[in-house]
């Protein structure tokens, strides 16, 4: 083999093969999420919770009670979803107008 013929073999070699890694100086994980699969993987999570919320929307509130939101798919750079406090309004929670008055700081109108 000539050295042209080295050199058109390594200028094509595919991306994710071993001797274009150690070039890049990249771990196989690295290179599995390139910029297509990250975008197949948003667009996999945005469906699936679509279909949670289609679920929990139009389903029987006795039955979709238990049902938890999807989680993301797990991906290098995007962190795991956080337990995060939701302020629920009305019901055991609170009532309304005098909740979002002390959430906000201000006072709650009096109708």
């Amino acid at each position: 083999m000539s050295w042209l013929e080295l050199k058109i073999f390594l200028k094509h070699l595919p991306w994710d093969s071993a001797t274009a890694r150690a070039v890049r100086g990249s771990t196989p994980e690295e290179d599995y999420w390139n910029p297509d699969r990250q975008l197949i993987a948003t667009l996999v999570d945005a469906q699936r919770e679509n279909t949670y919320v289609q679920i929990k929307l139009h389903g029987d509130p006795k039955k979709t009670k238990r049902i938890k939101p999807p989680e993301p798919i797990p991906r290098p750079g995007v962190e795991k979803r956080k337990n995060t406090k939701v302020i629920r309004f009305g019901g055991r929670h609170g009532s309304g107008a005098a909740e979002l008055a002390k959430v906000f700081g201000g006072r709650a109108a009096t109708p």
